[in-house]
């Protein structure tokens, strides 16, 4: 009988350290650019969703702030930043040439944060190619994965970017 006591204290603190082992969470690194070209303004809308945690880390990093993202204590500089990184990481190119876009600003949904970005002024009929490169937070998170989904004319195409394959191209 005591020996039954002494294996069960024994074991059940094993066995709960591996049961635990298998249940922790799993964090997933990975964005989401919606790229939808409006016909009637002849722009490419662009919207980017990545989560607080990891850019607000990027941040840090990087450029050595705490934004301190989705908080009252954010600090004004953010929007500046953020705008300063998706402009090193997140290219689009038509026809070889790289396309000027227009950061809009930002809001927070939950635990991300979505970012509005627009390429104004797009002949789509002049164009033949479309290259997407997304290198966000890829120079953080070795695991990061970008998915971008572009819309045009009915069409739509999917890429999943990564740091070893951080472009997608179409042709239009």
């Amino acid at each position: 009988m005591m020996k039954r006591k002494i294996a069960k204290v024994l074991v059940l603190p094993l066995a709960m350290a591996l049961f635990l082992s298998f249940t922790t969470a799993h964090k997933f690194y990975v964005s989401v650019t919606n790229m939808f070209y409006a016909e009637d303004e002849e722009a490419f809308q662009i919207t980017s969703r990545i989560f607080i945690d990891d850019l607000d880390a990027l941040l840090a990093e990087r450029y050595g702030i705490k934004a301190k993202l989705a908080t009252p204590d954010e600090t004004k500089v953010a929007d500046e930043y953020i705008e300063k990184y998706l402009r090193a990481k997140f290219l689009v190119l038509f026809n070889g040439e790289p396309a000027q876009y227009t950061f809009l600003g930002k809001r927070y949904d939950k635990d991300v944060v979505i970012c509005y970005l627009e390429i104004p002024k797009v002949k789509l009929s002049s164009i033949k190619t479309m290259t997407v490169e997304n290198d966000v937070l890829t120079d953080l998170f070795d695991e990061q994965q970008n998915v971008v989904h572009v819309k045009w004319k009915g069409k739509k195409k999917s890429f999943v970017l990564m740091k070893s394959n951080n472009k997608g191209m179409l042709n239009l």
